[in-house]
């Protein structure tokens, strides 16, 4: 009888201790889980565009994936005013319009994270032209925005001006990460990298440059014209190219400078891309001005004399105007060079445009992916319209963009058809797109996800107890024993019940 008490003392004891462990080991490891979430870090960027400069807000966990960070955005402001760039003569008076933004970011990061809340400013094309133009004047600006930052609680980590290519790749590792290409969530909630699961190419249409990139067929073969990027430890070899000038506002002076160069009058020019019956006067320097118009400028150059420009909304006629921005001849018809004659390989697989692309299908009234005929046709459509006809046609009306979106939607078409050699049959694969969840699509989250590889990854606030794979073998191996315990104690019930009945029948035996 000892000997049978013993044994079900001993399961009884390591059946209660199983429990006791699965449900301790449980609850420690959710609260230290929760616990462990608020240990995050921020990063700001402020993408210094040629039009405008935005404030974005980013924010990832302490503890980083395969050494970079998983970062998202929580905050974006629009700079008022123009980019930075317009500020060379006066760049003292960049501070007051930063300040309205940098005073909302304060209220979004906890005060006792603010000094060690990183800030970068990346300016992109409209300052490239700049300092090609007027070195010192580039050099003032980013003086200004150095000092104004010394007045301010965060980390300033430097005012750069990125190259075309960086601006390019950044653009297409924020596009492929807000598309889950690089990491994703498995069952048990880590991140994973997805299985053979491909990039998508970027297209990024800014106010001074454009930008291709993507991942060629074959990238050995190409190995000149690509960039190697390494993220959560996978290289890639992305092919990129950004063409200076061609972006949408820098386009559009040249237009405006060759629209001028062939009329008779100089004081009055017909512009067939501006719609019916607009009229707008310009200073010469307003659209001469630029590095991008200097070669076509005339000789009798008046940098405040207006021109008068009349829209005649002639689609046909914009569409011949705007060919003659590409030179489509430099490249004797080579069939990996499409315009001025750059190498560019074969663009393959799906794309995503964003920015300018973007802003300009939306006052279509497209978005998402559609067919090159529908693109057409509502371009065709859009282009014939009076201006008083658009102002009830637009979403959102301002005269500035109103009056540019039949040029922008021709110059796109000549850009992505006869630049990229995109086709009917390649076109759905572009999707135009503003942002992915509550994340915009621009190149400062790639920008933000190359620097945190150089941020050192931070001790753990607190030390998870157990990894996901330990915490999973000992669950298991304990419910293993309480149910091996369980089935034990009810061995043992059986056995002592069937003991209790045998001397009864002995019994009844004996007696007869």
């Amino acid at each position: 009888r000892m000997l049978t008490r013993t044994p079900s003392v001993v399961a009884q004891v390591f059946l209660l201790l199983s429990i006791v462990l699965v449900i301790a080991i449980a609850v420690i490891q959710i609260n230290q889980q929760q616990i462990l979430s608020p240990g995050l870090k921020y990063g700001i960027v402020l993408d210094a565009g040629s039009s405008r400069t935005t404030v974005y807000v980013y924010e990832w966990p302490a503890e980083k994936e395969n050494n970079t960070g998983v970062v998202s955005q929580t905050f974006k402001c629009n700079v008022k005013g123009p980019g930075i760039s317009s500020y060379e003569s006066s760049p003292g008076a960049l501070a007051k319009p930063l300040d309205d933004c940098l005073n909302k970011v304060k209220e979004r990061i906890p005060v006792h994270l603010h000094k060690n809340t990183s800030v970068y400013l990346g300016a992109t094309a409209g300052m490239r032209l700049l300092r090609l133009q007027n070195e010192s004047a580039a050099n003032e600006v980013l003086a200004s925005i150095q000092n104004y930052f010394r007045t301010q609680p965060f980390e300033f980590r430097g005012a750069q001006i990125i190259t075309g290519p960086e601006e390019g790749v950044y653009g297409w590792i924020t596009a492929n990460y807000l598309m889950g290409n690089f990491l994703e969530r498995n069952l048990w909630r880590t991140w994973v990298h997805p299985y053979r699961k491909e990039t998508m190419g970027a297209l990024d249409l800014g106010g001074a440059s454009t930008q291709i990139s993507f991942i060629p067929e074959d990238s050995e073969e190409h190995f000149n014209s690509t960039l190697q990027v390494k993220l959560y430890g996978y290289n890639y070899n992305v092919y990129t190219h950004s063409y200076q000038c061609y972006g949408r506002d820098e386009a559009e002076k040249r237009l405006l400078a060759l629209l001028l160069q062939k009329s008779n009058a100089s004081a009055n020019v017909d512009n067939p891309c501006y719609p019916q019956n607009y009229n707008t006067a310009l200073t010469m320097k307003y659209f001469f001005g630029s590095l991008c118009t200097q070669s076509l400028r005339p000789a009798n150059y008046h940098p405040n004399q207006l021109v008068n420009f009349h829209g005649t909304g002639d689609p046909g006629l914009c569409q011949e105007m705007v060919s003659l921005l590409f030179n489509f001849t430099a490249c004797r018809d080579r069939e990996d060079c499409p315009f001025n004659g750059i190498h560019q390989p074969k663009a393959k697989g799906n794309f995503v445009a964003f920015s300018g692309f973007y802003y300009t299908m939306n006052a279509l009234n497209l978005s998402g992916h559609f067919s090159l005929d529908d693109f057409n046709s509502s371009m065709w459509f859009f282009c014939s319209q009076s201006w008083t006809q658009l102002q009830f046609m637009l979403p959102k009306f301002e005269e500035i963009y109103a009056r540019s979106y039949c040029f922008s939607a021709n110059f796109i078409y000549f850009l992505l058809v006869h630049g990229y050699n995109f086709n009917a049959e390649t076109w759905p694969q572009i999707h135009f797109q503003k942002e992915v969840g509550n994340s915009s699509i621009a190149w400062s989250l790639g920008y933000m996800l190359s620097l945190t590889n150089m941020i050192p990854a931070e001790g753990k606030l607190i030390q998870l107890p157990l990894k996901p794979s330990l915490f999973a073998g000992l669950l298991v191996f304990l419910t293993a024993t309480a149910l091996l315990c369980l089935l034990f104690l009810l061995y043992l019930c059986i056995v002592s019940h069937h003991r209790k009945n045998i001397p009864h029948v002995e019994h009844v035996f004996i007696q007869e």
